[in-house]
């Protein structure tokens, strides 16, 4: 079968070490201290076969995630902009759902309590926690201490077929009311991103009182639906702030009350303004620049009245951003780190907000076959006028 494979040079950059869990010219945690030159292709590969607590799962929609594109993207020097875990060749993808096709004997639906059957619609968490390391033992799988990620470091979504297990799996069936057809499964490719955006403002950022502003810095996928996952959470004002108008559209289709483009106007006062001097209880960072954006957050953290206001990151970029201790002391604010969707019953919920209403879908801007994956990830590097690019099969 056709799929669509990254391939990199093990390169390390000087001074580079292995960690405890890299192995030596196949898997590292930093990726973009070592894989050089990626190249993007369409091979064949073998169908995969199930183990007894797997499923075949044939793929009918995969989105392309932003780690997908810095993958395949470079710095000067060649390296890949990805910094995080990886192990190339690697089939990509992970944004997916499809149809199970086959199960093993002990692949448990947990929808049903009873083994998995043909024709379940399913999406799928990406992140392959182990369940037995201290992390994952104290309900922690997205600090998993054996963590495999689908499309990262196992095989990913980019190809007809897909064997999963069973305890990754969650059914789409409470979508069929909703989404018709096809329809079902273009919004379960889009169950794990909104995950991520779930597990960073509900699960790692506290939540929001109802009644409590909100701001998210990034109009991209993960801030998008972080939008509609705040309004749905109660949220009195979501603010977006995003200089393209495009997905500043997308943002208020999906719930913002109110745009900002940071590039002409200042986003302190703006948020200052539409919050009448209040601020906002949560700040989102998911533009992937926060030397740039944690600044004006604390300008208005600062001259805002709100108290206990928190920072949330979950766009991955290696930086140093400058941090001023004076606001979060005086201010009682505080900053979390976010990774991952798995645990805390977040794919189940996300499923079922999506289910009574809060539809994702918009963000879909284009649909492609399998062939045209490889130039579409290589536009995404550039081409900002697309949000969503959604393979179907």
């Amino acid at each position: 079968m056709k799929a669509v494979v990254l391939s990199a040079k093990w390169e390390p950059k000087p001074g580079f070490r292995l960690g405890p869990k890299d192995i030596e010219g196949k898997l590292t945690y930093l990726g973009s201290y070592v894989w050089r030159y990626p190249k993007l292709s369409v091979q064949e590969v073998e169908k995969p076969k199930i183990g007894p607590t797997e499923c075949l799962v044939q793929v009918k929609a995969c989105g392309i995630c932003g780690s997908d594109v810095h993958m395949a993207q470079t710095d000067d020097q060649g390296y890949t902009l990805y910094p995080g875990l990886t192990a190339f060749p690697v089939v990509l993808g992970h944004e997916m759902s499809g149809v199970v096709v086959e199960a093993g004997e002990r692949a448990y639906n947990k929808r049903t309590g009873r083994r998995f059957e043909p024709g379940e619609p399913v999406c799928s968490e990406e992140m392959f926690w182990c369940s037995y390391c201290r992390p994952c033992a104290e309900g922690n799988p997205n600090q998993c201490e054996q963590l495999q990620e689908m499309g990262f470091s196992v095989q990913g979504a980019f190809a007809p077929y897909i064997a999963l297990d069973a305890r990754y799996l969650w059914s789409l069936a409470e979508l069929r009311d909703r989404y018709p057809g096809d329809e079902l499964f273009l919004a379960g490719s889009l169950v794990e991103p909104t995950s991520v955006a779930y597990n960073a403002v509900i699960e790692c950022g506290g939540g929001i009182r109802p009644g409590d502003n909100a701001v998210v810095c990034g109009g991209g996928p993960i801030g998008l639906a972080a939008v509609a996952v705040l309004k749905r959470a109660g949220a009195a004002k979501v603010i977006l702030s995003e200089p393209s108008e495009s997905r500043a559209e997308l943002g208020r289709r999906l719930g913002a009350d109110h745009v900002i483009n940071p590039i002409t106007e200042n986003f302190a006062e703006k948020v200052l303004e539409y919050t009448g001097g209040l601020g906002a209880a949560l700040y989102l960072e998911a533009t992937g620049l926060p030397d740039k954006v944690i600044p004006q957050m604390e300008e208005a953290i600062w001259y805002g009245k709100f108290i206990g206001a928190k920072i949330v990151l979950v766009a991955r970029a290696p930086i140093n951003p400058p941090i001023n201790c004076e606001v979060y002391e005086v201010k009682k604010a505080k900053i979390a780190g976010a990774q991952g969707h798995s645990g805390y019953g977040t794919f189940p919920r996300v499923i079922s907000c999506m289910a009574t209403g809060m539809d994702i879908t918009p963000i879909i801007t284009k649909k492609i076959g399998l062939d045209e994956v490889p130039d579409h990830v290589v536009l995404l590097q550039t081409d900002k006028t697309h949000c969503k690019i959604t393979c179907v099969f």
